[in-house]
């Protein structure tokens, strides 16, 4: 009975949502991307990529919040003493869902990309007017070149190393590229994980199971930390370090504090 009642709550769940966030994509998206460009013949550059950002920000909050309330969002900033940034973030990466829960973020910020975003329509090109870098289109010079300039104008970069979803709790290993960029420009780094949305949606499928997401930003980890290790220790010790917190948080069953949602 329970496997019943599981399944008729996850079609109506999905029968709610997908047309409630396509409804959402088709109006947003084009006005929002209108109303930018508008702006932006009156302003200057830097203030129309700061839009931008925000707008495409503000979309990602609307689908987090067009899946309430099967699947919950938690957001915690472990260590707020750490400052406005910017930072380099290094997040997990479970699901397609990771991209909108970067939302939860409340800094001015960029991510970097594989060439999929840039492919959706009048989305790709918000991403790019945004100043979105896609790492495969691009040799790691000019990535290098291209990050460091954003980083360096109080931007933060937001990177999913793993290069690939997971699809599980198991976590792959992490590409230095983000590590090579941080050791560059001393950059601050700032793990990002997350939990519980590896169904929401399963890799391989569009069918969102209920949950609770929780998105925890973890104590940042500055230059004078790092200096002395080479770029493959560092890649693991932040990998280490996610690892053990998601470990600390994944069996823990708490609903989510309201106060706290996306």
């Amino acid at each position: 009975m329970k496997s019943v009642l599981l399944r008729i709550g996850i079609f109506v769940q999905n029968l709610l949502f997908w047309p409630l966030f396509f409804s959402v994509s088709l109006v947003y998206i084009p006005v929002a991307t209108s109303i930018v460009m508008t702006i932006s013949v009156a302003v200057s550059h830097r203030t129309a990529m700061r839009l931008t950002r925000r707008a495409i920000s503000r979309y990602g909050q609307l689908i987090l919040l067009c899946a309430l309330p099967f699947a919950r969002v938690s957001y915690r900033d472990l260590a707020p003493e750490d400052g406005e940034g910017p930072f380099i973030f290094v997040c997990n990466h479970r699901s397609a869902s990771d991209p909108f829960l970067m939302a939860c973020l409340p800094y001015e910020a960029i991510q970097i990309v594989k060439q999929w975003p840039f492919r959706l329509p009048v989305l790709g090109i918000m991403a790019r007017l945004a100043g979105y870098l896609s790492i495969h289109e691009m040799a790691l010079e000019t990535f290098l070149g291209k990050a460091g300039e954003l980083y360096s104008r109080g931007v933060c970069l937001i990177s999913f190393p793993e290069g690939t979803r997971s699809g599980s709790r198991e976590m792959g290993q992490f590409t230095s590229a983000i590590f090579r960029l941080a050791k560059r420009l001393r950059a601050t780094i700032v793990p990002v994980a997350i939990a519980g949305n590896e169904n929401i949606p399963p890799k391989g499928s569009l069918v969102l199971h209920p949950g609770l997401v929780r998105v925890h930003k973890l104590p940042a980890i500055r230059w004078q930390e790092y200096k002395n290790m080479p770029v493959f220790k560092l890649k693991n010790h932040v990998r280490n370090r996610l690892q053990k917190h998601l470990e600390t948080i994944e069996d823990r069953v708490s609903p989510a504090d309201p106060s706290s949602c996306c």
